[in-house]
């Protein structure tokens, strides 16, 4: 007999996942790739788009067929900062452009001065001022950099509602989407901002997430979710499992976004040049969040360390937590690759043959200026008042044993748990397209 399943593509900015769950949302199957970056029209890195949907189209046909498992629901769940633009009859009209591409020099500073200068107008959209990382102005760098490709747009999508109009063929879209660093969402009307309209750019109004649209594949018909921003998702679970008590999510990946769903501070304009933000979750409630571009930033220097001491790449999953060095580390308090606790792209040039006997010395010392300016950014995450009993760790970090532990050393008052609910951002997908199969 099939066993009756909900499908998720799990869409990162590094790896693509298929994942499936049962009619208990456990996981029965997960499947993981990666695709080469290709270039868009100025040479800029950007994702491969075709490839995606090529292998999203194939594993779902495929899927239908599987005599083992009988899909009854299909929900995206992808990385956010990104739109999709297409024409009247579904068509890309331009690139899927990198949330890394530099905005043009200039380009924004009418239009800010226009609403009340970058600091009111970040406020207002809870959305630090970060050029294309607001993905609300990669439609604003369209009309004004790339006019031959707006004029043909009908229709913009984030990448979420787009994955999902590929099989719906429905224009939507979504809070958890539009709020998170868009700067589309007016935070104190809680409405889109007035510059769309005054640019003559049309979104579709946000629908809920458990909106589904019957879809047929091989003559078998499937619930389609409308797609869901990752990191939203992830809170999902956690907010079912844990009701009220109060928690802070470390969203761990790429980026770690520091999530706090209980948050009642409104955002500062302190607090946003440090790069806070506010997220709407599924419920249309404010996250105040917090962001460091920690797995970025990890796996290059890990690189770098491991091609200084000649050893594998992945030589860091296999360093063991030295408590004795990692307190001595911990005490000295000292950053010798990162100056001044800025974090950068690259370590800084530093002796390692003097500092380090070994590869595992240098990645303790590594992990404890990347957790410290970790715990920096959770701070910002956590109100005045805070009540916050957990620190919940989910995604790559959870298994990362000195994370964890310099984390309990900087938070010796909160429990540190490493999640026990695994791809919770594909459950949370999972979950608000067949909310009936959720038990109390």
């Amino acid at each position: 007999m099939k066993k009756e399943v909900i499908a998720v593509f799990d869409i990162g900015k590094t790896n693509k996942k298929i994942v499936l769950f049962d009619s208990s949302f456990n996981l029965v199957y997960e499947n993981e790739i990666r695709f080469n970056e290709l270039t868009d029209d100025d040479g800029y890195p950007c994702d491969d788009i075709e490839g995606m949907i090529k292998w999203i189209k194939n594993t779902t046909e495929e899927l239908t067929r599987n005599k083992d498992y009988d899909v009854k629901a299909l929900n995206f769940s992808t990385y956010g900062a990104t739109l999709v633009f297409i024409d009247e009859k579904g068509n890309r009209t331009a690139p899927v452009y990198n949330y890394l591409k530099p905005m043009p020099d200039g380009l924004l500073d009418d239009f800010y001065k226009r609403y009340g200068g970058v600091d009111e107008f970040s406020r207002i959209t809870a959305s630090p001022a970060m050029g294309m990382l607001n993905s609300g102005l990669q439609a604003y760098y369209l009309k004004k950099a790339k006019f031959e490709f707006f004029t043909k747009t009908k229709y913009i999508l984030h990448l979420p509602q787009y994955l999902s109009y590929l099989f719906t063929n429905k224009i939507v879209s979504e809070l958890t989407s539009i709020g998170c660093h868009t700067a589309l969402w007016n935070f104190d009307k809680m409405t889109y901002h007035k510059w769309l309209g005054d640019e003559k750019i049309h979104l579709p109004q946000p629908i809920k997430n458990t909106t589904t649209y019957d879809i047929n594949i091989n003559g078998k018909t499937i619930k389609a979710g409308i797609g869901i921003h990752d990191s939203s998702a992830s809170l999902v679970p956690y907010l079912r499992k844990y009701n009220k008590q109060q928690f802070l999510l470390i969203s761990s990946g790429t980026w770690a976004i520091n999530m706090n769903p209980f948050s009642k501070d409104a955002l500062t304009i302190d607090e946003l040049k440090q790069d806070c933000l506010c997220y709407l979750s599924v419920d249309a409630n404010q996250v105040k969040a917090s962001r460091l571009f920690l797995g970025h930033i990890h796996e290059l220097n890990a690189n770098k360390l491991s091609g200084f001491f000649k050893v594998s790449d992945n030589e860091y999953k296999k360093v063991n937590t030295d408590r004795n060095l990692a307190d001595m580390i911990f005490n000295k308090n000292q950053f010798l690759f990162f100056p001044n606790g800025i974090p950068s792209d690259y370590i800084g040039n530093i002796d390692m043959t003097s500092q380090f006997k070994n590869f595992s010395e240098a990645y303790h010392q590594l992990m404890f200026e990347l957790t410290k300016i970790e715990c920096d950014k959770i701070k910002l995450a956590l109100d005045k008042d805070d009540k916050t009993a957990d620190f919940i760790i989910s995604g790559g970090f959870n298994k990362n044993e000195l994370f964890k532990y310099y984390l309990t050393k900087n938070f010796p008052d909160k429990n540190i748990i490493a999640a026990d609910i695994d791809n919770s951002t594909a459950l949370g997908a999972a979950m608000v397209v067949m909310p009936e199969w959720i038990k109390p």
